[in-house]
């Protein structure tokens, strides 16, 4: 199939790139190139993706765009809040290059929908915010033999790979073998991220998938680039394949999909679903604010600069991270709630406290975000 006018005209510098040419650019056409979440990472990813004349690109995502969403992910428009992020996506890409041929797929991935998602394309974007998604897109990349680019980001670092067995390098449970317990490590829901960070990472991203299909260059294949954007800094840690690895190690025992639980919702609406029994509502909340003679004290287990931005009037004041370091300004035979920002961590702070001694400690469930919702809409959402 020969490339039109227009296609020569908007593809003329890869044409021209020795690296690239007539013959690379046909590989690109040739292509097809999943990208599992369109947020921060996916929106640049996707982007220079499309820009770059990938044949069929695939987006999955399930989430609708948010305000908060805006500060990063640029995919998305004031125009498109509450709207479904594939949508926003779609219309985006196809302005940008309208000979992609666009795929949406407006859910979730799961254990159930995974290999039918991810086996129809060449190579695979990891671009979720959670460990359950990451273990489940490694599992079937690995079983099912795809390329994964993976990256993350937290405040003002990220970080990259290139995960692929098949072309002998390790996988992602190579590298973090088992999921952190629940609530120890913030999303950057809870912990922020400077808006421009993600962008980075997910052009690295795309990058490494254009190197792969290209085959071009020297791919992150057994390297972990790490990325410092206060000191603009690069650093590379090497990573090698675990013969143990229980997915792609000699002796393999993961042979199908399962789905991991999600340590907390990032969704601003909370719901009933996954109810801990050491948890309590907003509603349980109020009511041992509004009663003092329960003698519940709600404790506020977020960093100072969320506080800052959104605070529960009543409540006392204890950062998790001081809250680790030294629990002794608690009371053991005290009855304590505590609540961050969607319940994660809260939920980990109760655990922590509970191998400390204190019997008497639960966690609000949805935390602030659930507050927001369902007492007191004047308390801003973020």
């Amino acid at each position: 199939m020969k490339f039109s006018q227009d296609e020569i005209a908007r593809y003329a510098r890869h044409l021209i790139l020795p690296e690239v040419g007539l013959a690379g650019q046909t590989k690109l056409r040739q292509s097809s190139v999943l990208c599992i979440g369109v947020g921060g990472l996916g929106s640049s990813a996707c982007l220079y993706l499309a820009a770059a004349g990938i044949g069929r690109l695939g987006v999955v995502d399930g989430d609708p765009v948010e305000l908060s969403n805006l500060q990063r992910q640029i995919l998305h428009g004031t125009r498109d809040v509450g709207r479904p992020k594939t949508e926003s996506a779609r219309r985006t890409l196809l302005h940008l290059n309208p000979h992609v041929q666009l795929e949406t797929f407006p859910a979730h991935l799961t254990s159930a929908n995974a290999v039918d998602i991810i086996s129809g394309y060449d190579a695979v974007l990891d671009c979720t915010d959670n460990f359950p998604a990451r273990y489940l897109i490694n599992d079937a990349c690995v079983l099912l033999r795809k390329p994964n680019a993976y990256g993350a980001v937290y405040r003002m670092e990220g970080q990259a790979s290139l995960f692929a067995p098949h072309l002998d390098g390790p996988c992602y449970r190579c590298l973090f073998p088992t999921p952190p317990p629940p609530g120890t490590i913030p999303s950057c829901v809870e912990a922020g991220v400077l808006g421009i960070v993600p962008g980075i990472i997910g052009c690295i991203q795309a990058m490494e998938i254009l190197k792969v299909l290209l085959q071009l260059g020297d791919p992150l294949l057994r390297r972990l680039l790490l990325f410092d954007a206060s000191s603009m800094r690069f650093r590379e840690l090497k990573i090698r394949r675990d013969p143990e690895c229980p997915i792609c190690g000699q002796h393999p025992q993961i042979q199908t999909l399962t789905d991991c639980p999600r340590a907390c919702s990032h969704s601003t609406t909370p719901t009933a679903e996954g109810n801990h029994p050491d948890e309590v509502s907003v509603v349980e909340m109020k009511k041992a604010l509004d009663d003092s003679s329960l003698g519940i004290q709600v404790l506020d287990i977020r960093e100072a600069g969320e506080r800052a931005v959104a605070a529960v009037e009543g409540t006392a004041f204890l950062p998790l991270s001081q809250l680790l370091k030294d629990p002794s300004s608690l009371d053991p035979d005290k009855t304590y709630y505590l609540y961050c920002h969607s319940g994660g961590r809260s939920l980990g702070a109760v655990d922590f406290l509970k191998k400390h001694g204190f019997m008497r400690v639960k966690s609000v469930r949805g935390g602030i975000q659930a507050w927001s919702v369902e007492i007191d809409p004047r308390v801003p959402v973020y």
